[in-house]
């Protein structure tokens, strides 16, 4: 494993003039922003929060597209938002830009030693392994601040480093993979299902509880879902955006038609001609 003051690039890799001037009038622009723009001067890390992670969502919309102009776009304002929060932080004495890069490069380095280090992996499991193992020493030295609780009393844990904003769904998603890649993962796919079915009839039996009762069983059946889900190899969020997305196109499809004294029986006929158009439309969507 090379040390952390070891080149983090290939010598036959610089980077070109053009982009080295970009980068540094891009945070040039955002330095002068800082000092003379008032909006941009009174923003604080929490005040622009929401902000990063609306840039991050509609990245992710962008991809989901498949519209590389919009990508680029928008991997440009999430940049922003790296350069925003690192600039702030400078300006109170935490960290600079530089710090940030340095310590990203050196996580990589250390992170990839099938790459920058001895070690051998040949498969993208074989990674996977690799990273979590690194990332569960860097947890056990305490090298390397990961996320997760702020209790500085509270030792490692494999689920350190699953953010608490991430949606609900896919928070759900990374703290089962994390527990199974510790070797928390005692279920069969048969047991998985099984627990999805004894969920679902918790949450009948919760009919007439209270609100919270009935949440609390709503939730147990969710993750069962989505437990299931990553022992099918499926991702949970992408089945939840993909459904979504369905209902909104359909929705769309039929709304103009929509009055308000319209009963569920001609709803119904509407959302069938919905399923139906698409379908004759070369959709291979069955519901």
């Amino acid at each position: 494993m090379p040390p952390d003051d070891a080149p983090v690039y290939e010598a036959s890799f610089r980077p070109s003039d053009t982009l080295a001037e970009a980068f540094a009038e891009f945070v040039a622009v955002v330095r002068q922003l800082r000092r003379d723009c008032p909006w941009d001067r009174e923003q604080t890390h929490a005040s622009t929060r929401h902000l990063t992670l609306e840039e991050a969502y509609e990245v992710a919309a962008a991809i989901d597209a498949g519209d590389p102009d919009a990508l680029e776009g928008e991997l440009g304002d999430l940049l922003l938002h790296g350069l925003f929060h690192s600039r702030i932080a400078e300006e109170a004495g935490r960290f600079t830009l530089e710090s940030v890069l340095r310590r990203e490069t050196r996580k990589l380095i250390r992170r990839h030693p099938h790459v920058f280090g001895e070690e051998a992996a040949e498969t993208p499991e074989d990674v996977k392994q690799t990273w979590e193992a690194a990332k569960r020493a860097e947890r056990e030295s305490g090298g390397e601040p990961d996320g997760g609780s702020e209790d500085d009393e509270a030792p490692p844990s494999a689920l350190d480093g699953v953010p608490e904003a991430l949606p609900a769904l896919l928070r759900a998603e990374r703290t089962q993979q994390k527990a199974a890649a510790a070797g928390f993962d005692f279920c069969t796919d048969a047991d998985s299902w099984a627990q999805v079915e004894e969920e679902l009839r918790e949450f009948r039996r919760a009919d007439g509880a209270s609100q919270e009762e009935r949440e609390e069983e709503l939730g147990d059946l969710l993750f069962a879902l989505a437990v299931h889900a990553r022992r099918e190899g499926l991702v949970a969020e992408n089945a939840l955006r993909g459904a979504t997305e369905k209902f909104a196109r359909r929705f769309r499809r039929i709304e103009p038609r929509l009055t308000e004294d319209m009963s569920s029986e001609a709803m119904k006929r509407l959302w069938e001609e919905a399923k139906e158009g698409e379908k004759g439309g070369g959709n291979r969507e069955k519901d």
